[in-house]
């Protein structure tokens, strides 16, 4: 079994048609952006918005558990900019009430980049950032995903051990939780094709944050090889991880109950390719 399959869906139509596209796609998890993702206006949504998406995900019988937002481009806690923090944390803010407006219980956010003032500035600046929207907003329940991403541009967050660090040093530990993305992953130097690198990133995610702390897998293959230090995402078994790579990474029980969400290249008619790949790849290693 696996606890969700979906892709990153887009809202142009609504909110409230993400449900029943992802059904359409043959999903029955996803991600969205809570507000355009290019822009810092994050405005709050109409309460008849947010009740015909809670309709929408009741008629199509989805669980909010596998219902992801994605914070948006913008976004750098990490920033040595002051103005560009505060911009930064207070659009997290409004994503977060938007989040709660949605019931979407998981909201994920890349940690940021130090912008050359160097890892442990870059980290105490998410750790202030974090415990700031979390003292606010805290009791809305909506849980923080620090995402692994390259090692490129000053990106924090590029090991479990660095998230891990940020983690542990916030006040609202039990808000946070991580997502992990296999592109990046495997552009950082977890090579996820190979099972004992796969047990051991496991077990370094165990014992730095806690399996349980793992609550969605963004699954993308990468156009670029092991190492390379780039994000360039590939269409499911069309990059360096392959059709044999996911196989491998799938076979560990403790991801599949994990979601697992695409974001690959293209529209919801190729993540409907994706998602029927996944499921091909599943049943090879004789998972329904």
């Amino acid at each position: 079994m696996v606890k969700g399959i979906g892709a990153h869906m887009p809202t142009s139509k609504g909110v409230h048609k993400v449900p029943g596209e992802t059904r359409k796609i043959g999903g029955n998890a996803f991600q969205i952006f809570p507000h355009n993702p290019r822009s810092w206006r994050a405005n709050l949504l109409k309460d008849e918005t947010a009740r015909c998406f809670k309709k929408s995900m009741e008629r199509e019988e989805l669980d909010f558990n596998n219902a992801f937002a994605h914070s948006g481009y913008l976004i750098n806690l990490a920033s040595p900019n002051e103005e560009n923090w505060r911009k930064s944390v207070e659009c997290l803010k409004q994503e977060v009430r938007i989040c709660h407006q949605l019931g979407i219980k998981y909201l994920n956010i890349h940690p940021g980049s130090h912008l050359g003032a160097g890892e442990e500035f870059g980290i105490s600046q998410i750790q202030r950032a974090l415990d700031e929207v979390l003292a606010e907003l805290g009791d809305l329940g909506v849980v923080i995903l620090l995402e692994n991403v390259t090692p490129k541009g000053g990106n924090i967050g590029h090991t479990i051990k660095q998230l891990a660090r940020i983690r542990n040093g916030c006040a609202y530990k039990e808000l946070i939780g991580m997502t992990f993305d296999t592109c990046h992953g495997f552009d950082s130097g977890y090579d996820v094709r190979d099972k004992n690198a796969v047990d051991r990133l496991l077990k370094e995610i165990d014992v730095l944050l806690g399996i349980e702390r793992l609550k969605m897998i963004h699954l993308n293959d990468s156009m670029n090889p092991l190492g390379s230090g780039k994000d360039r995402h590939a269409p499911i078994g069309e990059g360096h991880i392959g059709d044999e790579g996911f196989r491998v990474f799938l076979s560990f029980e403790a991801l599949r109950n994990v979601p697992l969400i695409v974001e690959t290249p293209g529209s919801n008619e190729e993540h409907a390719k994706d998602i029927e790949r996944i499921k091909e790849i599943l049943a090879s290693i004789g998972v329904v």
